[in-house]
């Protein structure tokens, strides 16, 4: 893969919201038995977005330079679009108005030493920063000792989703909802596609997965976009046993582009006292994987 195709994104990103909606969902009569197109036709997405046939066809075959934000919430509705959808909606519109002479944004790979400061005042729950490619870009002792397998992979920095799809046997141990973590990963992934389709890095990674990952070349062609904030991770660590973990994505207004992810656990829980233990573990260690060095096997 040489390049994200804007117009392409477009098309089979509002055709499978389409095709994923009956008309009863809509509220919309069905006349007759045979209808010959999954979902809502062209014509009754236009009708329930108040614009006319032929400009929805416009925007359906790529082209959303032009439309207002109105036009695009009126789609928002006719679709049934959820917030990550409807952002990543808006950023295909952005990126098709952008000049093409716009210099693209290249996310960081790198953080200021005043924000690996903040990581390591974090001592009892493991936080780590990422860029939108996932690649993991700064860590604490403790989330270098919780995730221990992904950074066994000595490609730096180390990608999160490169491990859940071209390492699927360590990935499968270590992640207990593997197919869920495998699901928001690719979403995840596409979301940053719409938000940046002119990272190279980020094509590359693309097509490194769909080439590798059969996997990954379904869930890349679903289209589906879904946000990471906050949630329920259950992980298996080889020194510690399974961890139910709590989480926060938090974005960094002074780093545009890069995510803190923080796991805790509620105090007396087994969870909370399998991070003391984890993080008795790392201290033993004479050296974890960081960013920039492989880690060493535990004991």
């Amino acid at each position: 893969m040489s390049s994200i195709d804007l117009r392409t994104e477009i098309r089979e990103f509002l055709g499978t919201r389409r095709a994923r909606i009956t008309p009863e969902q809509s509220g919309l009569p069905v006349y007759g038995g045979n209808r010959r197109v999954k979902g809502l036709r062209r014509e009754e997405v236009a009708m329930l977005a108040g614009v006319s046939v032929d400009y929805y066809v416009r925007m359906e075959r790529g082209d959303l330079a032009g439309a207002s934000d109105s036009v695009l919430d009126a789609l928002v509705v006719a679709l049934q679009l959820d917030d990550a959808e409807r952002d990543h909606l808006f950023a295909l519109a952005r990126q098709s108005q952008a000049s093409t002479t716009r210099r693209p944004r290249t996310p960081a790979v790198t953080v200021r030493p005043a924000i690996q400061q903040v990581l390591d005042a974090i001592t009892g729950a493991p936080a780590w920063i990422r860029n939108g490619r996932h690649d993991i870009i700064a860590m604490n002792d403790l989330a270098r000792a919780l995730y221990f397998p992904v950074l066994a992979d000595p490609r730096r920095p180390a990608n999160t989703t490169r491990f859940v799809y071209l390492h699927p046997q360590a990935a499968e141990e270590f992640f207990v909802d593997y197919d869920t973590i495998a699901r928001d990963a690719a979403a995840m992934l596409r979301l940053e596609a719409g938000r940046n389709p002119h990272d190279k890095a980020l094509i590359a990674l693309v097509g490194e997965l769909s080439t590798q990952s059969e996997l990954f070349r379904q869930r890349w062609a679903s289209q589906d976009v879904r946000f990471h904030r906050s949630g329920r991770k259950r992980l298996r660590h080889p020194a510690v046993g399974q961890l139910d973990l709590d989480f926060e994505a938090l974005e960094l207004p002074s780093e545009p582009g890069l995510q803190l992810n923080i796991y805790t656990a509620a105090a007396g829980t087994p969870t909370a006292d399998a991070l003391k233990l984890l993080a008795s573990w790392a201290a033993s260690q004479e050296q974890l994987g960081t960013e920039d060095t492989a880690p060493s096997r535990p004991h």
